[in-house]
């Protein structure tokens, strides 16, 4: 059983250990009910709510699809308790925005419309605050974001490239970044850029604190890097 704060059971699992096993799907499961139960006692507490925020958006987007809407709803609500104790970190904000942007992506105009506006909020925030947290995620998600929004909307591939360029600044080596600068470059028929930077991607070291991430970003990108050849 996992037990959280500060009577632990010897041997037993942190959720921050439990969080680092995440693609196997249980143990993230375990951490986030771990961080949960901590904000079930005291819901103005800072760290459960973000880690709880940031657990909710990979089981949103690795549990089954039955589950996925659910667990977005509950890190975007676990996200809005981290700003609201801590309205001068980066966590609450980027998670947060995190969650809603994959109910954006993933659930159809509708939650896209509902959800465009806050997430370019919270993450212009997030620059705001700290533009280096978590080594440029605010600059690659709004480079995602005005990459995915419709122009009309106030979408531009333009930007998109300058923010994904910008969070690469922080860590050249980010898979994530080179796979969504990729996707612009290849929507704009620069075919041979995009297979550049597909190629850093199989060619970038794994980081250990994102190995799970980096391990599906590699295989999307040879699976690429195979079609475009």
């Amino acid at each position: 059983m996992y037990i959280c704060g500060s009577i632990q059971a010897p041997g037993a699992q942190t959720a921050d250990e439990l969080y680092a096993a995440r693609a196997d799907l249980a143990s993230a499961r375990r951490a986030a009910e771990g961080w949960s139960a901590d904000l079930s006692r005291d819901p103005g507490a800072f760290e459960p709510a973000w880690k709880l925020a940031r657990a909710c958006y990979w089981l949103g987007g690795h549990a089954p699809e039955t589950e996925r809407r659910g667990f977005f709803e509950r890190g975007i609500a676990a996200g809005r308790q981290a700003m609201a104790s801590r309205p001068d970190r980066p966590e609450g904000y980027f998670w947060m925005a995190a969650n809603m942007g994959s109910m954006a992506e993933s659930f159809g105009l509708r939650a896209g419309l509902r959800y465009r506006k806050p997430v370019k909020e919270a993450l212009e925030t997030v620059l705001r605050i700290d533009a280096a947290y978590q080594a440029g995620s605010a600059d690659r998600a709004l480079g995602r974001w005005y990459f995915k929004v419709p122009g009309l909307l106030g979408g531009s591939r333009k930007k998109a490239e300058q923010h994904l360029r910008a969070s690469l600044q922080y860590d050249d080596h980010s898979t994530v970044s080179h796979f969504f600068l990729a996707e612009v470059l290849l929507a704009d028929n620069r075919k041979a850029e995009a297979r550049a930077e597909l190629q850093r991607i199989v060619d970038a070291p794994i980081n250990p604190e994102w190995a799970p991430e980096d391990r599906e970003y590699k295989d999307k990108a040879q699976a690429l890097l195979a079609r475009l050849r």
